[in-house]
């Protein structure tokens, strides 16, 4: 999935999808667990499909009492091989940072050279 691929609405992101046998766009909302989905004939009727999915979604979790699904929660898990792992640590004992500073750190540095 590419980042043309998505659209937002209310800190929710959808995907978009093309069926050349139906000859539909069709969607989902992405990074929650929840299966919600949507579809239309157009570009635009797809856009408005999209924002009509997550508002029902919003209004069905609140009619039954539940939290809704957030996508990208702020945390997750990090693989690394260990001597990465001990450079990290060590590169945060030396700079006063624990080990997530680090991490949020390098991704920040990241982002701020695209």
């Amino acid at each position: 999935m590419k980042k043309a691929d998505i659209i937002e609405y209310k800190g929710y992101q959808g995907s978009v999808h093309f069926d050349p046998e139906e000859c539909i766009l069709y969607g989902k909302l992405e990074f929650i667990r929840d299966l919600v989905n949507y579809e239309a004939k157009d570009a635009e009727t797809l856009v408005k499909e999209f924002h009509k999915a997550v508002d029902s979604y919003l209004k069905l979790c609140k009619k039954v009492n539940k939290a809704p699904d957030r996508p990208f929660k702020g945390t997750f898990n990090v693989r690394l091989n260990p001597e990465l792992h001990k450079e990290a640590f060590l590169y945060g004992l030396r700079s006063g940072k624990n080990l997530n500073n680090v991490v949020i750190y390098a991704l920040e540095q990241l982002f701020e050279q695209e």
